[in-house]
């Protein structure tokens, strides 16, 4: 099995994702690769290295190989266009494909080189993780192109919000399946130690209410809102803090400086000082641990925020602005919030007050966000698609190969019971 990614930048999509392949070849039946079509990008003010990335790191850990085109994303003029791909990168795509029976693309914008001519057919199943097809630039098009001419025989929604965007922009519903986003519930877990330490790594006394806001420096996550947010509420809670993670989260972000300028004026320095700022970090169980509220304030395009997830299997209240399945996800866990910076810094406030009779409810719903029934979930579908899309042929090419597989091949077994039987 392959999965191409358009690069390895930081993301919940590409965690999801690279969760997923790890998953999938922990019964050690499996063999998976990566192609990543750059092999460095620049995003959100930050230069994000393939070979620095932790799902990279993770993927190559647990032995999944991983090639690159490299390609730089965001570091040359534009003047070559991303569906326009040079000979020996589409005879490097088509050497690794050769090797797959089933082709995963993590979302749909790899569908640009996986559309050119002259590759060898092979189905593939796209992830799709956003609610907002139409804001994708070309790749709504590509998706729909694929599918056509019947490359692309399944899409994985990682929300209700999603399979529902995605039909209404012209998708097939046969081919939308809603395989809800999961973590790993060992690592993402309340831990009293834990979030003793992380508050003491920043000078955050054990008392003190705190809210984390872990999201990229992107137009979507609204930045320039939950800092409106931010000084309401620190204004009002004199001992809090609000700590900000992810790419473009960094003092040397001149545009993150300049929303923080506007929201908090010039005279508001000793609240600026509460505010930290993280950057991208590897540890975000941690992060999640040590605070009393995860927050989101997106606008648009988000599905099933991981951050939500993650940060309540931590003992976070999540507060979030209605967006893709965000509220499905934190009913009954947490708030759901208008985009109005009074009453999200409100739902802070209520959110920490009431943390510890939210503690049990978030504890009893931790199998609903399991990583493990994620995985079955992809398992049961690469299946169907393995045996209704690549088995018949295999059996007629048996025979002509002295009864061997093609080498590199992936051979997926049943899936019963809610199971991975691969």
């Amino acid at each position: 099995m392959l999965s191409v990614y358009e690069g390895f930048f930081s993301g919940g999509a590409r965690i999801v994702h690279s969760d997923v392949v790890l998953g999938l070849v922990e019964g050690g039946q499996q063999r998976h690769r990566v192609l990543s079509i750059h092999g460095e990008v620049h995003r959100e003010a930050t230069r994000q290295r393939m070979e620095d990335d932790t799902c990279y790191r993770s993927l190559t850990a647990g032995g999944v190989g991983v090639t690159s085109l490299g390609r730089s994303a965001g570091l040359v003029d534009g003047s070559v266009a991303a569906s326009v791909f040079s000979g020996p990168e589409l005879a490097e795509t088509a050497r690794t494909m050769a090797g797959a029976d089933v082709i995963l693309s993590l979302k749909e914008q790899p569908l640009a080189l996986l559309n050119q001519a002259g590759l060898p057919r092979r189905p593939v199943v796209v992830s799709l993780h956003r609610s907002d097809p139409e804001n994708q630039g070309p790749a709504l098009d590509e998706l729909k192109a694929a599918i056509a001419d019947g490359t692309v025989v399944a899409c994985v929604c990682c929300a209700e919000s999603t399979r529902d965007a995605y039909h209404a922009a012209g998708i097939p519903a046969e081919l939308l399946h809603v395989i809800p986003n999961g973590v790993d519930l060992l690592r993402f877990r309340p831990d009293a130690a834990v979030r003793v330490a992380f508050r003491a790594s920043l000078g955050i006394a054990a008392s003190a209410p705190v809210v984390v806001f872990a999201a990229r420096y992107a137009t979507m996550k609204n930045v320039p809102l939950f800092l409106r947010a931010a000084r309401e509420w620190l204004a009002r809670e004199g001992g809090g803090h609000v700590v900000m993670c992810g790419a473009g989260m960094t003092d040397d972000n001149p545009a993150l400086w300049a929303d923080i300028a506007v929201a908090f004026g010039a005279e508001e320095q000793e609240l600026r000082e509460r505010v930290h700022l993280l950057g991208v970090r590897r540890d975000m169980e941690a992060v999640y641990a040590g605070a009393d509220v995860v927050a989101l304030t997106s606008i648009s395009g988000e599905a099933a925020p991981l951050c939500l997830i993650e940060g309540m299997m931590c003992g976070a209240v999540p507060v979030t602005t209605d967006v893709g399945d965000s509220a499905s996800i934190v009913a009954g866990h947490g708030f759901v919030t208008p985009p109005d910076p009074g009453a999200i810094a409100l739902a802070w406030t209520t959110a920490i007050a009431g943390r510890a009779a939210f503690a049990p409810i978030l504890a009893r719903s931790r199998e609903r966000f399991s990583r493990t029934r994620m995985i079955a979930a992809y398992a049961a579908l690469l299946d169907r698609v393995h045996a209704s899309h690549v088995g018949e042929v295999r059996d007629e090419l048996l025979p002509s190969l002295g009864g061997q597989e093609e080498g590199g091949a992936v051979r997926v077994l049943g899936v019963a019971d809610g199971d991975v039987g691969v």
